[in-house]
């Protein structure tokens, strides 16, 4: 296992199946009641720059399920908005077994990663959200049985969700079809978009109704970043995009032309835009089992992270 947890990159295809297989070990575990303290006497902390939900609230019931204890810090009320961030992130690194940290920009990871002996878990970047994949993968396994050989279809815009996510995808033999009208610029990755295209199971089609027509899998996300969307000077933009984008809503139309395919979000959801009630509460909605996973598959990198320390 790599020290850090930074973009999907760094972990092999037999390290990515190992964290989802104990992720759903943890998950049993867990509802036959049993707590191994696996992370006893250890710390997290949690750096927030970005606003959260579900990164919060699984790190931190996930650490203390385990036995440690969690250290939330908001960006905005330590002095990492004042300081050099390599200087506050070895301050951290004394203090803490381990660091996880939801930033703006990837880069800001790096000066922290490059200064860090402790493991860092990157919690949200503008380029990855490799935590979220980890469960979404989870999430497929324990709906679909093995990956291999099935088929995953993203629509939306390409962003830090869809890169994490195809790589993780075809990192464990699934097919991925990016099926979106524009990229996000700040999330491009072409050595990602290299080594996925370079895979034989990556593809990309504009026309949503093709796209899902043989998907095991449809998964969205939102269309415009959770900071812009209530900023009225985002608002011409918000329009242009809520025009581009609707053809691949995943809504009611889509799905009549593909019934069996399990549908993914990995939240918050702007019921309406990416995705319509049909959709949310549909019998192959999942996405809820996704948030719930979120919890496990956290474990499961903590204690494989922290193991690196023994």
């Amino acid at each position: 296992m790599p020290k850090n947890l930074l973009t999907l990159k760094e972990l092999s295809s037999t390290e990515l199946a190992s964290i989802i297989d104990y992720a759903i070990e943890l998950k049993k575990k867990y509802k036959r009641g049993e707590r191994p303290e696996l992370m006893k006497n250890k710390t997290l902390v949690m750096l927030f720059q970005k606003t959260s939900t579900r990164t919060r609230t699984s790190f931190e019931a996930g650490a203390t399920q385990l036995g440690g204890h969690a250290i939330f810090l908001d960006w905005t009320t330590t002095q990492f908005k004042l300081g050099d961030i390599k200087d506050e992130a070895r301050c951290i690194d004394r203090y803490a077994d381990i660091v996880m940290a939801r930033v703006l920009r990837h880069s800001d990871l790096l000066k922290m990663a490059e200064v860090m002996e402790k493991p860092l878990i990157n919690g949200l970047c503008e380029k990855y959200h490799p935590c979220q994949t980890i469960a979404d993968l989870q999430t497929m396994q324990e709906h679909l049985g093995s990956l291999k050989g099935k088929k995953a279809v993203y629509l939306g815009i390409a962003n830090n969700v869809s890169n994490t996510l195809s790589l993780g995808c075809v990192k464990m033999g699934m097919h991925f079809t990016l099926c979106v009208p524009e990229r996000h610029p700040i999330s491009l990755d072409e050595g990602l978009l290299k080594e996925v295209k370079a895979s034989g199971l990556y593809a990309e089609e504009k026309d949503p109704q093709k796209a899902v027509l043989d998907a095991d899998v449809l998964y969205t996300d939102a269309w415009i970043d959770m900071e812009l969307y209530l900023d009225p000077k985002f608002k011409d933009e918000k329009e242009r995009r809520l025009k581009t984008f609707m053809p691949y809503q995943l809504g009611k139309g889509l799905l009549d032309l593909n019934k069996k395919a399990l549908i993914m979000h990995d939240l918050p959801a702007h019921r309406g835009f990416e995705i319509d009630d049909y959709a949310m509460n549909a019998g192959k909605s999942v996405i809820f089992d996704q948030a719930e996973n979120r919890l496990h598959a956290q474990k499961a990198i903590l204690v494989k992270l922290c193991q690196q320390q023994l």
